[in-house]
């Protein structure tokens, strides 16, 4: 085997390996995301699930754990985002992967900017829970149309349309929930959450705003898991070649 040869194997099997071993960050990335947050439910059970935000886990004992959470969270998109740029060839793809790392840097901000940090927190809100469900929806068809991936196509845009469902979801009930607190408190919001809810008020923007979470992970490992598969299927393919 020459030199010319050699170059040429390792310049067509590095890019392989490192869009393999990014899919792999970004399943374990996003798996410890989830381990965390089941972490915060058992560790601070003081939080209802139903009404109170993911982001009010700062306000409680563990807040480093949300921050490791919500960090693990934008790295997995990122990693993501390494792991399938290469097989994303449209225009809107390729739009869908910058909203997909502009929805990592919003994950990755809450973890510096918690809910007291107003400014800084609502920013990175806006950027991961917006972002996401446009990267997920513009990817999801950009890599349906590719072969490789026509079989993930379908799950792929369930999930995005679930992101995008989550996401109304948590609006409307946190919406309804403090139209019912404003009038329960004759005309104005409590200046600090209570410890309990007032009998009649709908609990649900809590459950709404872990959908939003659990189904961005979905997509990032389902996408991941996809992407290995098709990289481990042409590297078999090139061997037997």
């Amino acid at each position: 085997m020459n030199v010319a040869t050699t170059r040429s194997l390792v310049s067509t099997r590095n890019p392989s390996q490192v869009a393999e071993g990014a899919g792999w960050l970004a399943i374990l990335a996003t798996g410890a995301t989830i381990v965390l947050l089941v972490t915060l439910h058992v560790l601070s059970p003081e939080f209802s699930p139903s009404w109170r935000v993911i982001s009010e886990y700062a306000l409680g004992h563990y807040p480093w754990v949300l921050s490791l959470m919500f960090l693990s969270w934008g790295i997995g998109s990122w990693a993501l985002v390494v792991a399938i740029w290469s097989q994303v060839h449209t225009k809107s793809g390729k739009v869908g992967l910058w909203f997909l790392i502009i929805a990592g840097v919003g994950e990755a901000m809450a973890s510096v900017f918690d809910i007291q940090h107003p400014v800084g927190h609502g920013i990175a809100g806006l950027l991961g829970v917006i972002g996401f469900p446009i990267a997920a929806l513009l990817l999801s068809v950009a890599l349906g149309r590719n072969q490789t991936w026509s079989p993930a196509r379908r799950p792929l845009l369930s999930i995005a349309n679930l992101s995008w469902i989550s996401v109304v979801l948590l609006v409307t009930t946190l919406a309804i929930m403090t139209m019912q607190m404003v009038q329960i408190n004759g005309g104005h919001l409590p200046p600090h959450a209570p410890k309990s809810l007032p009998p009649g008020v709908l609990a649900l923007d809590g459950w709404a705003d872990r959908l939003i979470v659990l189904s961005n992970c979905a997509w990032v490992l389902l996408a991941g898991w996809h992407a290995i598969s098709v990289r481990r299927n042409r590297s078999d393919t090139d061997a037997h070649a």
